[in-house]
């Protein structure tokens, strides 16, 4: 396998290249490039590539990207997803993303982002109309890259336009563009037909009750006619344009299909196929506002406004007006504006909007806090540490809003069974409509009709939107409970998980050191516990840590002592009151030759257990023994107790421990197996060996010394998000929280979304089925094919909300 950061120089590597391929190298990328031999100008362009499942994708990008004109090295790293390409003023950034396109991935520049936007976009009625868009916006010659996502309501557009160029472009396509302002408070306006809808309906009701009266014939087919007029302005525009944009969307069909209906004289038919698709439209929008909201709802939690203390004295400024190092005063009850470190005060912190705990957690001074969380009691003066934009809530909407927007496996092919699902059925109508009145094989306006019916048919709406909703719906979900999901391919990654490995260190335990027991031989614990923290009070190792704080819990004083001195490897030394002491390990007394009398089977037996042992005592005898040991979580037993009641077939611990230490860790834990004495590198096949058993692994870690272990797994899972920026960009999903208690919510999550994504498909598949047959055996109308469509399009969405609602 090749390794996940890839480095690849095009000329020759003893041109100045002193790691060519090594993973670990962080030397500048352009040291190796030989200028000196071509004087080609060399800029470095910066990619997040999309798409790559494994470390071999990188491999097969890189070893394409080399061999291009002009480029002279590449840093691909697969961990984080980014690519650094050195190359000479020949190659363009369009030209490295075409290549990668090629490849079966995407290449996104992060050199453009000064002219990268994001727009709300106003009047898409279906996935079909983000494609017209998308194709529209990709013929404006200054527009270098646009994506268009219809669940989301937003367009992604590199460009060199101003903001109201882009705005009529968007408008020219039949849609409205709006820039947010960053805040997250803006909604798509309320959309202006709906009195449209409702005067068409008003039309269409006159026109069919007086169909049932001495009402004159000409002043029916008129109320009819208005009725398609009102009611059909917006389709007909949209279908306009997307007829210039070359697409086949779902307002050409249902245009065609209601112009056809009036042609044959079917009035009736062509009012109600209008007015039932502009509702079922405005169905559709209401529902997936909804879906939309979950996000704006963590856009919303953050505070615009705080109090900035400026020596004495308190003013209110806007969020981004304050600057790092600025002191910011929260009070009981006020949200916390800004991510910042406790100066002054202390206080408990709801912190569940970002990590999802149910607790409120104590802060003090020097302790973190994040925007967007609640301080409940006492107040706070903080220092920020970051700015509006940088702040943990800011980066969990851009990542959640990016994840929405990249295509599950599922997702991009039923788009590219759409693509051609919906001219077949198209051509097919056109084909009923002509061919078997030639044939003789009946009368045109009863073929006609049929045809028009297969053109409402045609659209897939139900279909393309049944993967992206849920996918959205799932994703906002996790991101209030805590839990940042990448994208849809690890959603539907972690619905199918078999087993779930899990480092042991700061995973499944604290990965602090605590005192466990203490075992006294000579006097009693109170005095050689003071001994144990005088000595150890003058040491910065983390067992020393946890007996002084063991010590310190029991009210125990240190004493007056002098001479400490470190024994390296072995442990530390005092006099106190003209005697010797000793705390080390018990390889030190064995040195000085003090005997452990009857307590060596116990040390030997604590040692097997996994625990560290600190004895206490002089040159001539053994005070007492503390064991010290790393806890488990206080979540983690029953976190793994869930994980297997919502499917998990194998929960695995890697552990770089010795077995004993691994084994009773494992017992306490509740795990199913356990591999021990890992390096790094060893955890990484331990994972291996879990894939070729045939199973679907995640890996569970901090993001950081597990990331080769979790580039390796089907699923990369990190903890703790809410505190690294490391795991944010390391794994596939972030529980924001530092434990694992989110984790089996997620699994659940995930499968429910997957289950939700089939039942949408095969409901929407089953009634285009039965639609189809219907029409040929002369059973459906043109309006029971719209209703079958739209409404068909309504329960999906609904169906794909239940995800919203799902609690942890």
């Amino acid at each position: 396998m090749p390794d996940p950061s890839v480095t690849h120089h095009a000329e020759k590597e003893e041109a100045g290249s002193c790691c060519a391929g090594d993973a670990s190298c962080t030397a500048d990328p352009t040291a190796a490039q030989p200028q000196s031999i071509t004087d080609e100008p060399v800029s470095l362009l910066h990619y997040r590539i999309q798409g790559m499942d494994c470390p071999s994708c990188a491999a097969t990008i890189e070893k394409s990207l080399v061999k291009m004109p002009g480029v002279k090295t590449i840093q691909l790293n697969y961990n984080t997803a980014k690519m650094q390409v050195a190359a000479g003023e020949a190659v363009s950034p369009a030209l490295i993303e075409s290549q990668v396109e090629k490849l079966g991935f995407k290449a996104e520049s992060l050199d453009r982002n000064e002219k990268s936007q994001t727009f709300t976009i106003e009047g898409m009625d279906c996935g079909a109309c983000a494609a017209t868009l998308e194709k529209h916006m990709k013929n404006v010659p200054t527009v270098e890259g646009v994506r268009v996502n219809f669940s989301t309501g937003k367009m992604q557009i590199t460009h060199d336009l101003s903001v109201e160029e882009i705005a009529k472009e968007v408008s020219n396509a039949g849609f409205k563009a709006i820039l947010p302002t960053g805040r997250g408070n803006e909604g798509p306006a309320k959309k202006n037909r709906d009195s449209a809808t409702t005067i068409a309906g008003v039309l269409l009701a006159f026109g069919f009750f007086g169909s049932f009266s001495d009402v004159s014939p000409l002043l029916i087919t008129l109320l009819y006619a208005a009725s398609i007029l009102i009611g059909g302005y917006k389709p007909a525009r949209s279908a306009y344009y997307a007829i210039r944009s070359r697409s086949l969307d779902m307002n050409v069909l249902m245009i065609s299909a209601a112009i056809g209906a009036a042609l044959i004289g079917e009035w009736f038919e062509g009012a109600t196929v209008v007015w039932l698709f502009a509702v079922g439209t405005a169905l559709q929008n209401k529902s997936i506002e909804r879906t939309r909201d979950s996000i704006r709802g963590l856009m919303n939690l953050a505070p615009q406004e705080a109090w900035v203390k400026t020596g004495q004295t308190l003013s209110r400024k806007p969020v981004e007006a304050i600057r790092v190092g600025d002191i910011i005063v929260i009070k009981p009850g006020e949200k916390i504006p800004l991510d910042g470190e406790i100066v002054a005060g202390s206080s408990t912190v709801n912190q569940a909007p970002i990590t999802g705990e149910s607790l409120p957690v104590d802060k003090h001074v020097q302790d973190v806090v994040f925007a967007g969380t609640v301080n409940e009691s006492g107040s706070l003066e903080v220092k920020v540490t970051k700015l509006v934009k940088d702040t943990a809530i800011a980066r969990i909407i851009h990542l959640v809003e990016e994840a929405q927007e990249q295509k599950a496996p599922t997702e991009a092919f039923i788009d590219r069974f759409a693509k051609i699902y919906t001219p077949i059925v198209f051509v097919l109508a056109i084909i009923v409509m002509v061919m078997p009145p030639l044939l003789g094989w009946g009368p045109w306006g009863e073929w006609l009709y049929k045809g028009l019916e297969l053109l409402v048919v045609a659209c897939p709406c139900a279909l393309v939107i049944s993967t992206p909703v849920a996918i959205v719906s799932a994703i906002g979900n996790a991101a209030r409970n805590g839990i940042l999901i990448k994208g849809g391919t690890f959603l539907e990654t972690a619905g199918a998980l078999q087993a779930i490995a899990f480092d042991k260190t700061g995973t499944l335990t604290e990965g602090k050191s605590k005192v466990s027991s203490l075992y006294t031989v000579h006097g009693t614990e109170e005095e050689w516990l003071a001994v144990a923290r005088t000595i150890e009070e003058h040491s910065q190792h983390p067992i020393a840590s946890a007996i002084v704080t063991y010590a310190s819990e029991q009210g125990i004083s240190a004493l007056e002592g002098q001479d400490f001195a470190a024994i390296a490897g072995k442990g530390a030394k005092a006099t106190i009151s003209g005697e010797e002491y000793f705390a080390g390990n018990p390889k030190l007394f064995q040195e000085l030759k003090v005997s452990l009398g009857d307590m060596e089977n116990r040390i030997q037996s604590l040692q097997n257990e996994g625990n560290t042992l600190v004895v206490v005592g002089t040159r001539l005898k053994v005070l007492g023994i503390i064991a010290v040991s790393d806890t488990i979580r206080t979540s983690t037993a029953k976190a793994l107790k869930e994980m297997k009641q919502v499917g998990i077939e194998q929960v695995v611990m890697l552990t770089g421990d010795n077995e004993g230490t691994a084994k009773k860790i494992s017992q306490e834990a509740g795990v199913d197996r356990f591999f021990a004495e890992l390096m790094p590198e060893d955890k990484v096949e331990a994972v291996k060996q879990l894939q070729r058993e045939g199973k679907t692994v995640a890996m569970v870690g901090d993001g950081i010394n597990d990331a080769p272990a979790l580039a390796t797994a089907n699923l990369g899972i990190a903890m703790g998000g809410a505190g690294t920026d490391t795991a944010m960009e390391t794994a596939d999903i972030v529980l924001m929280a530092d434990n694992l208690e989110k984790l089996p919510h997620t699994v659940k999550l995930s499968r429910k979304a997957l289950r939700i994504i089939k039942q949408n498909i095969w409901f929407s598949l089953l009634t285009k089925l039965a639609a189809l047959i219907l029409i040929f055996t002369g059973d459906l109308t043109l309006w029971l094919a719209v209703m079958s469509d739209t409404g068909a399009a309504v329960l999906v969405i609904l169906n794909s909300m239940r995800l919203l609602r799902l609690k942890s």
